[in-house]
């Protein structure tokens, strides 16, 4: 028994110490997009500022591919002890329902950190249509089922799946026109040979003020900084709609709550600093930072949400 104790004394003081010097290395920061895109960008912003504040290097490790489950599957396997950290988004949520074999559980396999960034997508339409508002939109697409085409990038895409909550939460029939990237959807419409399109920010705000397209509505429920004069699609004819491109830091399940604790302080001061935030904004990203709590109960509404979207519109993974 003495020797038992003595044992587990000396555990417990290890333990402690670990915590106490956390972190004494590099962290590795998994993000399951290729090097470039909206993740890696956002993953860079806040590596670069979090290694000077704690003062150990955040490697950017990118594992791309299969929609982000690469990364994922890869970071579910971590060792627990602090030092692998992933960038999950949506996108994680939404394959929780649209594959029906995944590597990983994003629930099961993950702790949550903090939610760090939030977008919204702009729905925008061809000037041809006579419809000037989400109200009139509506009415429009009632009064002529399946009639009005929606471009996206593939079945199961954001997208898609947030066109899906739209047409379901409106009660309209939409015809779905997958293309191999969102790019050649946003051609066709200013084209004309698309109606419509969820696209992001950037894009749409730029061929807004081309005149190409007209835009209508944010998918977000609040409006956002990046378009800060557009209205909601639910303040402007489909109240409670809310939907959004969203980001945020997980660690792998059993990682211990103390180390939970400080990487969300590091990481909430960093989304807080008004400089990074700036940086963020002209990405078309709000800076969301959340404690665990808050972003785990944010992850099981998610995952709620759209798993009776794609139920609904019977989406398959490409």
């Amino acid at each position: 028994m003495v020797a038992l104790g003595a044992a587990f004394a000396s555990g417990s003081a290890l333990a402690q110490s670990a915590a106490q010097t956390y972190p004494n290395r590099p962290l590795r920061f998994i993000v399951p997009y290729a090097a470039g895109g909206n993740g890696d960008i956002v993953a860079r912003i806040l590596a670069q500022r979090l290694t000077g504040q704690i003062g150990q290097q955040i490697v950017i490790d990118n594992r791309g591919g299969a929609g982000g489950n690469i990364g994922a599957e890869l970071a579910a396997r971590a060792a627990p002890d602090g030092y692998s950290i992933m960038l999950g988004t949506n996108t994680h949520v939404i394959n929780m329902s649209l594959f029906p074999k995944l590597g990983y559980d994003i629930q099961r396999d993950f702790a949550p950190v903090s939610r760090t960034t939030s977008a919204p997508m702009v729905l925008i339409i061809h000037p041809s249509l006579p419809a000037k508002s989400i109200r009139e939109l509506i009415a429009l697409a009632k009064a002529h089922p399946n009639k009005l085409n929606y471009a996206t990038g593939g079945s199961g895409s954001s997208a898609h799946v947030i066109t899906e909550l739209f047409r379901s939460m409106a009660g309209v029939q939409l015809t779905h026109v997958a293309y191999k990237g969102v790019a050649q959807g946003t051609t066709d419409l200013i084209a004309g040979q698309i109606q419509m399109q969820f696209n992001s920010p950037a894009t749409a705000l730029a061929h807004m003020q081309a005149g190409r397209v007209r835009a209508l509505g944010i998918s977000t429920a609040a409006r956002s900084s990046a378009a800060p004069g557009l209205p909601t699609i639910a303040e402007s004819g489909l109240p409670g709609f809310d939907a959004s491109i969203w980001q945020g830091v997980f660690v792998p399940a059993r990682t211990p709550a103390d180390m939970i604790a400080r990487l969300n302080r590091e990481f909430v001061a960093v989304l807080n600093a008004a400089d990074i935030k700036e940086q963020l904004r002209v990405q078309g990203l709000d800076s969301l930072p959340s404690t665990p709590e808050q972003f785990g109960a944010f992850v099981r509404e998610e995952i709620a949400k759209w798993a009776k979207v794609i139920k609904i519109s019977g989406a398959k993974a490409e």
